[in-house]
């Protein structure tokens, strides 16, 4: 292997590494019935909303503000998104049709 090749290896490794071991930490913590306590249960059910609000503004900061194609485009990319993501419930449905519409309408408008 290229050093070029082995640094590019080890780094996939032990970022998958470590990723590995925060996804298992929960349940090497809590494995024996312990409760969490209310502050992280607090946290797990505002995170996620909390991080789609931040996506928002970092997909829609760079709209241009001179293009109105551009900004009725990711209108209607947003509305698609909460739409579907109302009606089926689906995050990864909803962000699949948001996108297909934001670019539909960027291809066609």
């Amino acid at each position: 292997m290229k050093p070029d090749a082995s640094y590019a290896a080890a780094a996939i490794l032990i970022s998958g590494a470590i990723t590995y071991l925060l996804r298992a930490l929960p349940f090497l913590v809590f494995h024996d019935g312990r409760q969490m306590p209310a502050w992280i249960s607090g946290l797990a059910s505002a995170l996620p909303a909390a991080i789609m609000a931040i996506l928002v503004v970092y997909c829609l900061k760079d709209v241009p503000a001179s293009s109105a194609q551009t900004q009725l485009a990711a209108a209607a990319g947003v509305a698609a998104t909460a739409a579907v993501h109302l009606w089926r419930r689906s995050t990864i449905l909803s962000v699949f049709a948001g996108t297909a519409v934001y670019m539909l309408l960027l291809a066609f408008l």
